[in-house]
């Protein structure tokens, strides 16, 4: 039986026509125009549906067909030949009435789109999947860095520029977030930063504009229960067949339209929502999405590692009573997510959620309990969690009908370690060695932490300068700066900072040279200058 390969290379005879596959995706051709009782077109109840893989992997196409008689089953591919029978292997399993082809050992040349052609007397059946190949050692990073510097002159590297992470960062971010970025980049050169930024922003923008008609409303990845976390955002393609891309760290991973695999997208209208599903320690790091090569949204995924110290207990309350649900955690987190039969909880009439100064004890409320307020109730913070029953009875007082009880319940929270934070002060990002031209700003600066806060004192040549009106000095959360406007021969020397608080002292210093200062002038340069003043 001859398999066209398109749709178009056969005439259509007296009484063929197209019909509706049950499954979307399947083209039918039925030859006939009435089929006999008892027969049928082939049909597929199962297709293949598209696959991502890495190369040197085990690579199969699935797919169930009916039809009465029984049809014949070809497999080919758009742009290549499938004569190697050590590379496709087409196969029937008689007892699940499934067809496959395996490509063992699967490489990148095997990329391509795959038809599978399903006839009989009665019909024909089409349908294509697509097979991606991910090459071994492939990296993103790598591959943009080529595309981006191209056409771009180099530009030398500054001591100490952070790594290309931090700005993929954020040029995502919001504003309010860059100051916690530097921060844990170690960037203390806010106006370097703010000038880097902008000029990025030009250059990403420019490159967006060959692909993406809109982008906006990015939100980035948080953890919406145990199993899964997403990220997600708006965007108008120019061509709604461009490729889509999803890396994490740099490298390529493989992603579906399948909810239920490791990665997968879902696309509605102009809303793009990654999923990342079954999550561990392993899931933590940069997502980055890219269209054609171009990248459009980036978020950092952390997931904390904390455990719980005390779990949740089970609460028993009577009707129009409070009931309160605690735990304690191992290490200080600012706010955890609490779950009700399933259902996020929000701060409001009904529920009270807080923490503890320390943030290692948080408290859901469940106020003015009712009946329907039975159920499970969990705590969950990164991918831990633990849960506890509520039981609501019925109050059976009469004269209580329609009025709060007065509380009646206790929890008893077993003993446990104070936690202690305090630290000596340390030095996370020290002074570098600056030198300046004369009459030219001069801007230094680190980054010290410690609990309690330092106390941090300034020093030019082991001489106090936090008084001097000539120095602008500032501490921002720990990062330190000093500012000297126009710079000169007198402010040549020795600069040192002193942190200091009740559990310990520490120090960092630099020096700073004032270029074209002279130390020993002879009487002809000295009315040199006098003269040119």
């Amino acid at each position: 039986m001859k398999f066209p390969k398109s749709k178009d290379e056969e005439p259509r005879a007296p009484g063929q026509g197209r019909k509706k596959s049950s499954v979307p995706g399947v083209m039918i051709t039925q030859y006939v125009e009435q089929v006999p009782a008892g027969k049928s077109h082939p049909d597929f109840t199962r297709k293949p549906i598209a696959l991502t893989i890495q190369e040197g992997k085990f690579a199969f196409f699935k797919a169930i067909i009916t039809g009465d008689p029984k049809p014949d089953v070809k497999w080919t591919r758009n742009n290549g030949d499938m004569s190697d029978t050590e590379r496709y292997i087409v196969s029937y399993d008689p007892i699940q009435e499934e067809h496959q082809l395996q490509m063992p050992n699967v490489s990148v040349d095997q990329a391509d789109t795959y038809k599978c052609f399903a006839e009989n007397e009665f019909g024909r059946a089409v349908v294509t999947a697509t097979l991606n190949v991910i090459e071994i050692g492939f990296k993103k990073s790598k591959a943009l860095q080529e595309a981006r510097t191209a056409d771009r002159p180099k530009e030398e590297r500054k001591e100490g520029e952070v790594d290309e992470r931090f700005w993929e960062l954020l040029l995502s971010a919001d504003k309010k977030d860059y100051e916690k970025i530097c921060a844990e980049y170690g960037v203390t050169d806010f106006r370097w930063m703010l000038k880097k930024l902008n000029e990025k922003k030009r250059e990403i923008e420019e490159q967006q504009a060959q692909y993406v008609e809109y982008l906006g409303n990015l939100r980035h990845i948080e953890i919406k229960n145990t199993g899964s976390a997403q990220f997600e955002f708006e965007m108008d393609l120019k061509d709604p067949n461009a490729k889509i891309f999803l890396y994490k760290d740099g490298v390529m991973v493989p992603f579906s339209v399948d909810a239920d695999e490791k990665h997968s997208l879902r696309q509605t209208g102009r809303r793009f929502v990654f999923s990342v599903n079954g999550l561990s320690a392993d899931d933590a790091g940069l997502y980055q999405v890219d269209v054609e090569g171009v990248n459009v949204f980036s978020t950092d995924f952390k997931i904390p590692m904390v455990e719980f110290l005390v779990k949740l207990q089970e609460v028993k309350a009577v009707e129009r009573e409070d009931a309160v649900f605690e735990c304690v955690l191992s290490a200080p987190i600012p706010k955890i997510t609490w779950m009700g039969k399933s259902t996020p909880l929000v701060q409001g009439e009904k529920y009270d959620i807080t923490v503890s100064e320390d943030m290692l004890i948080h408290r859901l409320v469940v106020k003015d309990c009712m009946k329907v307020d039975n159920g499970i109730y969990a705590a969950v913070v990164g991918i831990k969690s633990c849960n506890a029953w509520l039981i609501v009875e019925a109050d059976n007082d009469p004269n209580n009908r329609g009025k709060k009880a007065a509380q009646k319940f206790t929890i008893n929270i077993p003993e446990s370690k104070t936690c202690n934070f305090d630290s000596a002060p340390t030095f996370t990002v020290p002074l570098k060695t600056h030198a300046s031209p004369e009459k030219y700003e001069c801007y230094m600066s680190c980054a010290v932490r410690g609990n309690p806060t330092p106390r941090i004192t300034w020093y030019r040549n082991n001489v106090s300068i936090n008084a001097n009106s000539n120095y602008f000095i500032s501490n921002t959360c720990g990062v330190c700066s000093l500012l000297i406007l126009s710079v000169g021969p007198k402010d040549n020397g020795e600069y040192k900072i002193v942190a200091e608080n009740s559990l310990g002292r520490n120090e960092s210093s630099t020096q700073l040279t004032i270029r074209g200062i002279i130390t020993l002038l002879c009487p002809e340069i000295l009315l040199s200058r006098l003269f040119l003043q």
